[in-house]
């Protein structure tokens, strides 16, 4: 084994994951003051701080680091190997107390996604995965949804999405939808089997959704953009259109679905 084996990057991403949640020990769900960023975002110093715990405990030398909450230093641009991540997704519920937020991590080589790990320090779950490796849940080995048809289904909307009305013209849908925070959570539940599917209509960035895409691949799974195009990470400009990611038998029937329902201009970026 070699550092550079995907096995290997998964370790170093359980141990930084492992690191980072003693910053949640410091600060309290509900109990903390946020500011806003431009576009109304909010950001805390738990954010900062797991942020700079994430850089300390995964960036080598000839990597690159893309961070929401870190200066872009386009250098990574000429990187073959990049961080992608978001050291907490979901500040609204982790402000507000909903167990709903997690630590987002992935490992990018040329463009794609090949490692990921995401730890919700409010639900004690842990998601971790490779390409080569597959997942785990909770340290044991899961895998997506096995469902063949959206009927029944569960899918998980974003909660900003259906509070501004976007989800409204699926209500009569033959599927449960389930409003969630933090896209990377949502997309890791997803990967191993504890929801069928998601998407989201609205652009994201490459650290919101980079952990979670690459969970949902190493386990089998479908992930693509609103382009029906792979996700490629490490753009210059880091806003993806939005993602689809399904039990891999929900694909086609899926992006049917947001096809019919996707307003004209959010089909590109």
């Amino acid at each position: 084994m070699t550092n550079n084996s995907h096995a290997e990057i998964v370790k170093r991403i359980q141990s930084a994951l492992e690191a980072t949640r003693s910053v949640f020990d410091r600060f309290t769900a509900g109990a903390i003051n946020a500011e806003y960023k431009l576009g109304h975002d909010p950001v805390t110093e738990a954010d900062r701080a797991a942020d700079a715990v994430l850089r300390k405990e995964l960036l080598r030398d000839g990597e690159g680091w893309l961070s929401e909450e870190s200066v872009d230093d386009l250098g990574r641009l000429e990187k073959s190997r990049v961080w992608v991540v978001d050291p907490l997704d979901g500040t609204r519920e982790f402000v507000a107390g909903i167990p709903e937020y997690c630590i987002s991590v992935a490992m990018v080589e040329d463009g794609v996604p090949i490692a990921g790990g995401i730890c919700n320090p409010a639900s004690n779950e842990t998601f971790l995965g490779s390409l080569e490796t597959g997942l785990t849940y909770n340290g044991k080995p899961a895998r997506p949804s096995q469902r063949t048809i959206l009927e029944g289904s569960l899918l998980l909307a974003s909660r900003s999405e259906t509070k501004r009305g976007e989800w409204k013209r699926f209500e009569s849908a033959k599927f449960k939808i389930r409003p969630m925070g933090s896209v990377a959570y949502k997309l890791a539940l997803v990967s191993a089997g504890l929801a069928d599917a998601t998407f989201t209509l609205t652009p994201k960035n490459e650290w919101d959704v980079a952990a979670g895409a690459a969970l949902v691949l190493s386990a089998g799974g479908y992930v693509g953009t609103l382009d029906h195009q792979p996700l490629r990470c490490n753009n210059r400009n880091p806003l993806l259109s939005g993602l689809v990611a399904c039990a891999p038998s929900l694909q086609n029937e899926l992006l049917a679905l947001v096809s019919d329902h996707l307003p004209a201009t959010s089909a590109k970026r």
